[in-house]
């Protein structure tokens, strides 16, 4: 039995006006156990996505492929392209774009808010993708978006591929004032993987995010290098993440 294919109409717009992409869904050919949002990389979209998490042997995990805003982009000189939120120069104290941040991880959130109450839910991406599955990672901690606003979802995985964590240098401070804040930071099983060869987003970026994973609690956090990868995934890393999301969610093998 093959997965099936589905595309969840043309777009739609959330409160703060951000028009969202099309969003590609591939349905489990097995027993329902997981649902996770992947998250393209910058210019890409929901299709590549879907195309991708096809191909891994997951057969209990539904997957939900959304494409981000097209906007203009800083760091292209504002040329326009799909982009989960604006950003500049990715650097040590490079500015983050809070309302974007906050706009594409509450459309999220309510992408995963229908799945059944039995379903164990996740967040993964690459790049500019891995980016907003942190951020959602440290709003579930927190319990409420940037703004301030309740985070609705009980995260049970999170994925960053070449990515990095906006927001790294509050973060500590931010949870430590909380105990509620600090179990379920506790609790979040995340996997990060980097290559040491990226080009687009350093390999520093990702290890400097792990680590402030890691010293503003959150205990479960992995890190995986990998020597001379560039700015793309390869399968062995992607048989690492099956691997880690059929042993972190408890799945069923493949049957």
């Amino acid at each position: 039995m093959s997965y099936s294919h589905q595309s969840m109409g043309s777009g739609s717009r959330n409160a703060r006006g951000y028009e969202f992409g099309r969003t590609y869904v591939v349905r489990p050919k097995g027993k329902h156990q997981a649902t996770l949002v992947w998250l393209h990389g910058l210019g890409d979209n929901g299709s590549s996505s879907s195309q991708l998490m096809e191909s891994l042997r997951l057969p209990n995990v539904k997957w939900i492929c959304p494409t981000a805003p097209t906007r203009p982009v800083s760091s292209l000189g504002g040329f326009t392209c799909t982009a989960w939120f604006d950003v500049g120069e990715i650097s040590e104290d490079g500015h983050d774009d809070l309302e974007g941040l906050d706009a594409s991880a509450s459309h999220i959130a309510n992408l995963l808010s229908a799945e059944p109450a039995d379903v164990q839910v996740g967040i993964g991406g690459f790049s500019m993708g891995a980016a907003i599955s942190l951020y959602s990672a440290t709003c579930y901690a927190l319990g409420r978006y940037g703004t301030g606003h309740a985070y609705p979802i009980n995260l049970r995985a999170v994925v960053g591929l070449s990515g990095w964590l906006p927001g790294w240098k509050s973060l500590r401070g931010k949870i430590e004032c909380s105990y509620e804040a600090a179990r379920r930071a506790a609790s979040l099983p995340i996997i990060l993987t980097h290559g040491t060869s990226d080009d687009v987003v350093p390999y520093r970026f990702g290890e400097k995010s792990a680590e402030s994973l890691g010293m503003a609690g959150f205990r479960q956090a992995m890190f995986k290098p990998y020597e001379g990868l560039g700015h793309y995934t390869v399968p062995k890393e992607m048989d690492e993440v099956v691997h880690w999301l059929t042993t972190r969610l408890g799945l069923e093998g493949s049957r």
